[in-house]
């Protein structure tokens, strides 16, 4: 009986040694996992490198303190995460103070890596158009925007991010890249 009491506490602290090896475990898959894609959708909202791997630090400190609290019943996993990253990008903004979500020297770095100067040179001309029409856009566009094609989420993910019905986040979508079409048509034109 007096070796059971000796050996339970030495128990309780394996079991425990075992759980934060299991939460560290599952962080890093979710870390692997989620990181490009967090990265990329933060990159689409602010524009500049150095600000984005900050923000995402802070989204994967955010995952990682509130990782026990997480309940799958309330919303998928990736739902959850990028829901803490559109709050910490918003957050930023608000501590900027800034309006403008994009910015033109910060996404060409994003986009232009490792090409021969020509196509540098045509990529950064067809960047630019779009660039100046991504300015011309609401920041609810832009945030679906960024989800969509910055993370690579479908319309229903989007859907339960931003709280809108899917329906609602297509007609968004479609709405904004006729608006941005037109207006890069409009540009190579010579329409201001």
């Amino acid at each position: 009986m007096q070796e059971r009491v000796l050996l339970f506490p030495l128990i309780e602290e394996e079991v425990s040694i075992r759980e934060t090896q299991t939460e560290s475990l599952e962080f890093t898959t979710i870390f692997e996992t989620y990181y490009k894609r967090i990265y990329n959708y933060i990159s689409y909202r602010v524009s500049c490198r150095y600000t984005t791997e900050d923000l995402t630090s802070q989204v994967f400190e955010k995952v990682l303190n509130k990782l026990g609290t997480y309940s799958s019943d309330k919303s998928p996993l990736e739902v959850w995460m990028f829901a803490i990253a559109r709050n910490v990008v918003n957050d930023y903004f608000r501590a900027q103070k800034r309006t403008k979500m994009f910015s033109l020297e910060g996404i060409k770095e994003l986009i232009s890596k490792k090409k021969d100067p020509e196509s540098l040179y045509i990529l950064g001309e067809s960047n630019d158009k779009l660039f100046r029409a991504l300015d011309t856009l609401n920041e609810r566009e832009r945030n679906i925007v960024g989800l969509k094609f910055g993370a690579n989420l479908s319309n229903i993910q989007i859907s339960r991010i931003v709280d809108l019905t899917e329906s609602n986040v297509g007609v968004i979508l479609y709405r904004t890249m006729k608006k941005l079409k037109l207006r890069i048509e409009d540009e190579s034109e010579g329409v201001k």
